[in-house]
């Protein structure tokens, strides 16, 4: 397969007062489409910083980065939007829901952002998305009348509603308990193989990185393993 994110010597300072931090060192990184993967480190690592540059949520100071075979560090920001847009699914520790609308209303979210009269065909992909992460029974019920398992569930299933080629997920499952943690794990693999969407989950839990495809394991904001099983 080919990469769909490809990194190359991609560096990242942040400045506080008149100190200048060193987040990213130097990383070169690709990940193949439909692969499933996890990035690990413990907190300050640099990890979510890499998955912010790779989502297109913040800007290294120096590097390439080419998402679906374009370069996208140098492009103007309606394109970057576009592409951030279309091409990527965002999955949080936090769902984010909004909570003045229903389930249903927020997994349409990202394509009300862009069209605010919704085709048939499109209302139609929310109601199997919603049916897909099982939470067809409540899509009309206020967000905040979800559980904890259920609001995530929703939020995979907006990330999935412009059918993006890659879901950056950062810490998925790091409020649910235990049950709901296995239940959002067997649904990204059944996303993951139904629609060939790459995964890329950023964890400081290593038992959930263990049940991936590839771990990339960063320290100090560089990459000291990467370890693919298949």
């Amino acid at each position: 397969m080919a990469d769909i994110i490809v990194l190359k010597s991609i560096n990242k300072f942040y400045t506080s007062g008149k100190m200048k931090f060193q987040v990213l060192h130097d990383i070169n990184l690709s990940f193949e489409e439909g692969s499933f993967n996890s990035i690990i480190g413990p907190s300050g690592s640099g990890k979510t910083t890499l998955m912010n540059i790779m989502g297109i949520l913040d800007k290294p100071q120096s590097g390439e980065i080419t998402i679906d075979g374009e370069r996208i560090d140098r492009i103007e920001k309606k394109r970057l939007a576009y592409i951030r847009n279309q091409k990527i699914g965002f999955v949080f520790q936090f769902h984010y829901l909004l909570p003045e609308f229903t389930i249903y209303e927020n997994v349409l979210m990202p394509y009300l952002m862009k069209d605010s009269k919704p085709t048939k065909e499109v209302m139609k992909r929310a109601e199997e998305l919603i049916d897909l992460v099982g939470v067809s029974k409540i899509k009309n019920n206020m967000a905040t009348e979800a559980s904890g398992g259920q609001q995530q569930k929703t939020a995979i299933a907006r990330a999935l509603m412009n059918n993006p080629k890659i879901i950056l997920a950062d810490e998925p499952t790091g409020n649910l308990d235990s049950q709901s943690t296995e239940d959002i794990y067997a649904l990204l693999r059944q996303i993951n193989k139904k629609y060939n969407t790459t995964f890329i989950i950023v964890t400081h839990d290593r038992r959930i990185a263990e049940r991936t495809d590839r771990i990339v394991e960063i320290l100090d904001g560089r990459i000291i393993s990467d370890i693919k099983k298949f």
